[in-house]
């Protein structure tokens, strides 16, 4: 399955949205891939439209809601589980309706937003300086579960962008070598007014004079070629909180590429890869651990030593364990990360019995005077027969 891109990429705001902000990008996008409105177009079209819609609605289903927007954040898609993702299954909806839920009444259909969508406008239709965004640098972490009980510190080395030092990230040493594009006024974009069937639409494309870049550079910095951009490489210390599981990604606000035009940076996401542990098994909060007993010390019982997160921890094993039998220790798993969960796991250990395969004369003579006792006599009355199928689930 194809990765989902991220959120605030897809609505097009940045990682510090309001939800104002949220709302109105996600109406932009509704009104531009509702499916309504892509009847009359071709298969490939009406697919690309469809996608769309359906993408940016999922990004505002999770945005628009505080808590899951959360453990967006900090986890990315990992952290939402079965939180995430949106309901198609009862079709799409006609866009004026889903508008007016979302935005109120007064939505007068498609023509009353003729010059809605404007690509570097403001409310009064001023020019704006298009601002850029760097973009997202992933890398990954190796943790051991003796981290990941108590959370730690890693460092990690990125090769990123940086704002060049001889020019200030300007792409010229001198502000008078930097002007407004005399095509697009800054904005980047050229408009084109249409009359269609939904009333009257602006669109805009690519500035043909400046690319969209809203600026022509006449002397460009010779140090970063006028892109005021340089590669720089780095070491970016990362928090992990305790609790963290294999496949989460944390977030880190601004410590991706550096933009354009001194613009937003992208963000450092940290992969989690979580390091299989020697001895013990992990499921959620939970640990497991198999500690294999002699025969005797099963009928007489003993003390063993289990190894935990925290050191060794010693616990008694009851005369006449079972094979099979599972000893619960509480509190002696792993903490829920940041408070997501139900507190701290539990620690399990399932005792296994070792039998001899060959003994000595003396032992097996001994062995062959005990066969008889009615000890050694499975008494199927007790609940010990299906101790194994009770206990084999937390396995």
């Amino acid at each position: 399955m194809a990765e989902k891109r991220d959120y605030y990429e897809v609505l097009g705001v940045g990682k510090e949205a309001t939800a104002d902000e949220i709302k109105s990008a996600y109406r932009k996008l509704a009104l531009k891939w509702h499916p309504d409105r892509w009847v009359d177009g071709t298969d490939a079209e009406k697919k690309t439209a469809e996608e769309k819609f359906k993408e940016a609605s999922e990004a505002y289903s999770v945005l628009s809601d505080a808590d899951k927007r959360a453990k967006y954040d900090k986890f990315g898609q990992a952290g939402l589980g079965a939180d995430g993702g949106f309901d198609f299954s009862g079709g799409f909806g006609n866009l004026n309706d889903i508008l007016n839920d979302l935005f109120g009444g007064g939505f007068g259909g498609f023509g009353g937003f003729g010059g809605f969508g404007g690509f570097g406008r403001n409310a009064s239709g001023a020019s704006q300086q298009r601002v850029y965004r760097g973009r997202d640098i992933r890398t990954r972490v190796k943790l051991t579960l003796e981290e990941i009980a108590t959370g730690c510190e890693k460092e990690v080395t990125i090769e990123r962008n940086a704002p060049c030092p001889e020019c200030g990230g300007k792409g010229a040493k001198n502000d008078s070598d930097i002007q407004t594009c005399p095509v697009c006024h800054g904005t980047g974009q050229e408009q084109r007014v249409a009359n269609s069937f939904f009333g009257q639409t602006v669109t805009y494309t690519t500035c043909s004079r400046c690319g969209g870049e809203g600026r022509i550079v006449k002397n460009p910095c010779r140090n970063c070629s006028g892109t005021g951009l340089i590669r720089k490489k780095v070491t970016v210390k990362v928090k992990i909180p305790a609790g963290v599981e294999n496949g989460m990604q944390l977030t880190l606000r601004g410590e991706g590429h550096a933009a354009k035009n001194n613009g937003v940076s992208g963000d450092l996401l940290v992969l989690i890869e979580e390091l299989p542990h020697s001895q013990l098994k992990r499921d959620g909060n939970n640990l497991f651990y198999t500690k294999v007993i002699s025969v005797t010390d099963a009928i007489l019982g003993t003390e063993v030593s289990i190894p935990c997160l925290d050191g060794s921890y010693k616990i008694k094993v009851e005369a006449g364990t079972q094979s099979g039998s599972v000893v619960r220790l509480r509190g002696k798993g792993l903490p829920s990360v940041s408070g997501y969960g139900r507190g701290t796991g539990d620690m399990y250990v399932k005792f296994l019995v070792w039998i001899p395969r060959r003994l000595k004369g003396s032992e097996k003579s001994a062995i062959e005077a005990m066969r008889s006792s009615s000890s050694f006599v499975p008494d199927l009355s007790r609940d010990d027969k299906n101790l194994f199928d009770k206990m084999k689930e937390n396995f």
